[in-house]
């Protein structure tokens, strides 16, 4: 796994049990007025974390097939990175490896993640890769 995704994850599994941080990734979306207080809820980087567990678990060919669907995101306008692999195991009780493929994608705003989860891109990738290959998704999204 590479040291950013590794960043992040330690990261959300900090603000987890800091009670920190929300699943609910649409709770934090500002209204469309122009007033200064929802232009600063849009603006800023956001991570978004997405974690998969497979229909088989432990399924190399699907795993790859995720992490190699997830770099296409790159080429997205308002994509600032992409990272994506597998699980670090641990024995620690905060830390959650059970999933079997993480992807973690920062945009440069709200706006930003709202068109790559509009765009075809993202929505051939959710039919044609994750429904398929996966049982379960966990999906965080972080404000900088």
């Amino acid at each position: 796994m590479s040291q950013r995704l590794a960043i992040a994850l330690t990261f959300l599994a900090a603000a987890a049990c800091a009670g920190g941080c929300c699943s609910n990734r649409h709770s934090a979306t500002a209204s469309s007025t122009s007033s200064p207080t929802a232009r600063q809820a849009t603006t800023g980087e956001v991570t978004h974390v997405v974690l998969c567990w497979l229909k088989t678990p432990g399924d190399d060919a699907a795993a790859r097939r995720i992490i190699e669907t997830s770099d296409d995101f790159r080429r997205l306008p308002g994509v600032l990175s992409v990272t994506a692999g597998r699980p670090v195991p641990s024995t620690r009780p905060v830390v959650d490896s059970t999933f079997d493929v993480g992807v973690v994608i920062t945009f440069r705003d709200e706006a930003a993640m709202a068109a790559y989860e509009a765009s075809p891109t993202h929505t051939r990738a959710v039919k044609e890769v994750l429904q398929p290959l996966t049982s379960k998704l966990k999906i965080y999204d972080v404000k900088r």
